[in-house]
């Protein structure tokens, strides 16, 4: 089938969905993946797996975009005022789900190893699911000005945690394990992944003044964004942190910044809508049946870590009342990232790879269905969506 074809459709399956999803209230993220496993292989198999394999490079695209306008909302204005709350909230929910996930598991029976590889995994949180969310109701309020910079530094945290916990589980199996390989190797890409952001920030917020029209800033901006995704893939770098630091140092810097962010919010739902959909579509119902009460108790595990880390974080830093009860629970959505994790172990550890992968992939079947609503309930319980929405 023709790929414009294939697209058209899948658009347009997310549009109904999400038209039908009104009368239920769940919020548009959900509807899109919905919309994308009815269509997809697993159920109504009007798209193969190969056809959407082929379409990858919008879910690159629009990961790219994503991660810009988190980094957007990265005033410096802001983060002076709140701080260090955003990275110690952070850290204590990270560790506190690798220690959960881990501890729990081991307790469970499971070995080491895999407990270790699973631990690291559900540190990952997925920034598109959430962002989403917030546009669509509008939020505002402590929780979800707290919520963009933990969700953006939060990768950059499981990544690192990612690279100890392999490397040890690697040693445990007898294979070679290097301080190389814990420590240098996620810190280079860390640290080359914000400079190469910041550089090209500057030079989109640089450039922006020279062009007068909003189509051409625009233009500009995607050229920027594809070009820090496009360098990744050949550096093997993070495009997270790339376009986040594109877009934190843009509206920073720049004087052309309202016009930027603006025509990108104009350019980028298609965009999104379509990343959805095609994201639904890969999801697979066929792995529930096979995760058995390990891929139960990751689930359950990830989902304590995640608030309970927050929640004592949040105490840490005296956040306001309405972080400490409601912050962890928009923090479950998991996607792109972990199964990208989960594909590394399948390549490093072939032992372990099929079940590490099974477990993952039925976790972001639940988080990525699940999350978004809870993240909707949870932003407006503490008041910042309006209940009418």
């Amino acid at each position: 089938m023709n790929t414009l074809l294939l697209i058209g459709i899948a658009m347009a399956a997310g549009l109904l969905v999400s038209r039908a999803a009104r009368a239920v209230k769940l919020p548009n993220v959900t509807a899109f993946l919905v919309a994308g496993l009815l269509i997809g292989p697993c159920v109504g198999g009007l798209l193969s797996r190969e056809q959407v394999a082929s379409m990858d490079i919008i879910s690159e695209a629009a990961l790219g975009f994503i991660a810009y306008a988190i980094g957007g909302e990265f005033k410096l204005a802001y983060l002076k005022k709140i701080g260090k709350a955003p990275l110690t909230i952070t850290v204590f929910q990270g560790l506190m789900t690798a220690v959960c996930v881990d501890a729990g598991l081991i307790l469970f029976g499971v070995d080491v190893p895999l407990a270790l590889l699973l631990g690291a995994i559900a540190l990952a949180t997925a920034p598109a699911a959430t962002l989403m969310v917030v546009r669509q109701y509008k939020a505002d309020g402590p929780v979800t000005r707290m919520l963009l910079p933990v969700v953006a530094m939060d990768d950059a945290l499981g990544l690192m945690v990612y690279s100890v916990s392999a490397s040890v589980a690697q040693g445990m199996l007898g294979g070679r394990t290097s301080f190389h390989s814990m420590v240098l190797t996620p810190l280079i890409e860390i640290v080359g992944s914000v400079a190469l952001g910041m550089a090209l920030g500057a030079v989109l917020g640089l450039c922006a003044r020279f062009f007068a029209s909003r189509g051409n800033k625009l233009a500009l901006s995607i050229a920027l964004v594809f070009a820090g995704v496009g360098l990744c893939d050949m550096l093997n770098l993070s495009s997270l942190l790339v376009c986040m630091m594109i877009g934190a140092v843009m509206v920073n810097i720049s004087q052309q910044r309202e016009v930027l962010i603006e025509q990108c919010d104009r350019f980028t739902p298609p965009l999104f809508l379509l990343f959805f959909v095609l994201s639904g579509a890969e999801l697979d119902l066929g792995v529930l049946p096979q995760v058995g009460l390990i891929g139960l108790g990751y689930l359950l595990l990830r989902s304590i870590g995640k608030w309970g880390g927050t929640m004592l974080g949040a105490v840490c830093v005296k956040a306001d009342k309405k972080i400490k009860h409601y912050l962890g629970l928009t923090l479950l959505p998991q996607a792109g990232v972990a199964i990208g994790m989960s594909a590394q172990v399948a390549a490093k550890f072939p032992t372990l790879g099929a079940q590490v992968s099974t477990i993952v992939l039925a976790g972001v079947l639940v988080f990525e269905l699940v999350g978004p609503v809870i993240t909707k309930i949870a932003l407006t319980k503490a008041g910042e969506i309006p209940a009418a929405k």
